[in-house]
Formats: structure tokens, C-alpha cells, sequence
């Protein structure tokens, strides 16, 4: 009896951790990093020590939708890796799927990447994105370094190459994906093509200028 008690006490728990974390979106969606946790227990409706005691303060609550949010992102990602398509569109279609993801949901992207323009700290109680943004980009380049390494035969150091890889590609996803939503310097489409293009050794294949040794 008191077994499932303890199980259904939980389920409860679970569930209402949910319904948290789903009016978390629906406030991030509308403020973006500016996103409080007044404004999110008012949308919860409930009071913010209640909020506190599911999530801690606002970096608990940033890790656990940070979480939720990079699991969808992963899911989609390994998606299209393993596509039935060559290895190029399967490259283009990965590197579509982490734009339009960042596209579709800019503000959530803002607070999962950038520091609230609350303060020079991001926010209440001390709150820096930036402190807790590395370990999401660094679980995306495991994860990709481990796709990686299970796809493309890369020969007796596979596993060090498919880390550098990995976390090679998703700095560059980030850093390209985040100027370009911010100045949206061509379409998507064109992005895609051009990072691919990278992947793919244009680079090493390009002619130097005016006769120089390059770059």
C-alpha cells in the first residue's frame, strides 16, 4: 500500500512538474530572456516560493527546460542523420533542423543562450545564462560526436576524431546560427548550403588570392 502511495505521490509530482515547465514555455515564448519567475508562477498560478521548491531558483528551472528543450532538439537531429538520403542532404537536412528549430522559437533560443537584459547578472538572484549555456552546447557535441562515431568510419582513433567533430559542428552551428537570427544576412536555405559547403572541404579546395600563401 504505501508502495503505491509513493508511486502515485510521484506521478503527481511528475505531472505537476510539467504543467510547470509548460507555463514556463508559454511566458519564455512571450518575454524571452526577460523571462521572471514572478511572471512564470503568475502564469502557473501559484505563488514563487512554490515554485522554488519544485525548481530551486531560476538555474533550476533554466536546466530543466534546457533539458526539455534539447531533447526535442536531439530527437529531430538524429532524425535527420538517419534519413534515407546521401550523405550531403543528410548534412543539409541536419544542419535545417537546428536553424528552423532556433527560427521557429527565437525567444526560447534567447533564454536558453543569452543573458536576461535584467541586470549584468541575467536576472533575479544572481541568474547568468551564460554559466549554464556551455553544458547545453556541450551535451549537443557528445551527442553528435556519438552519432558521429557510430556512422562514419573514421579508422583506429574514431572515437577522438568524432569528438572533435562533433563539438566542432555544433560551435559552428551556434555561433553562425546566432548571427544569423540576429541579422538575417541571407535565407536559411543559403546557410545551409554555405555551412555545408565548409563541411564538405570547399575551403581546402578554394584558390588563394592575388597569388599569396593564403590563410
Amino acid at each position: 500500500m504505501e508502495t503505491t502511495q509513493r508511486t502515485d505521490q510521484q506521478r503527481s509530482a511528475e505531472q505537476r512538474r510539467r504543467e510547470l515547465l509548460e507555463a514556463a514555455d508559454r511566458v519564455v515564448l512571450r518575454d524571452g530572456p526577460g523571462a521572471s519567475m514572478n511572471a512564470i508562477a503568475a502564469e502557473a498560478g501559484i505563488t514563487k516560493p512554490i515554485l522554488y521548491r519544485h525548481f530551486g531558483d531560476k538555474g533550476g528551472l533554466y536546466a530543466a527546460l534546457a533539458k526539455r528543450h534539447t531533447d526535442a532538439l536531439l530527437a529531430s537531429l538524429r532524425a535527420a542523420l538517419d534519413a534515407p538520403a546521401e550523405r550531403r542532404e543528410r548534412v543539409e537536412a541536419t544542419l535545417d533542423t537546428y536553424l528552423a528549430a532556433i527560427e521557429a522559437r527565437p525567444q526560447v533560443y534567447r533564454f536558453l543562450m543569452h543573458p536576461s537584459e535584467a541586470g549584468p547578472t541575467g536576472g533575479e538572484g544572481g541568474f547568468d545564462v551564460g554559466l549554464h549555456s556551455a553544458p547545453l552546447l556541450r551535451r549537443l557535441g557528445e551527442e553528435l560526436a556519438e552519432v558521429i562515431e557510430e556512422r562514419v568510419d573514421l579508422g583506429p582513433e574514431s572515437g577522438r576524431l568524432a569528438r572533435v567533430w562533433g563539438h566542432g559542428i555544433v560551435g559552428m552551428m551556434h555561433a553562425a546560427g546566432d548571427w544569423w537570427l540576429g541579422e538575417r544576412p541571407c535565407s536559411r536555405a543559403e546557410l545551409v548550403g554555405s555551412l555545408a559547403d565548409l563541411l564538405w572541404g570547399r575551403l581546402a579546395a578554394a584558390g588563394n588570392r592575388m597569388g599569396g600563401p593564403g590563410f
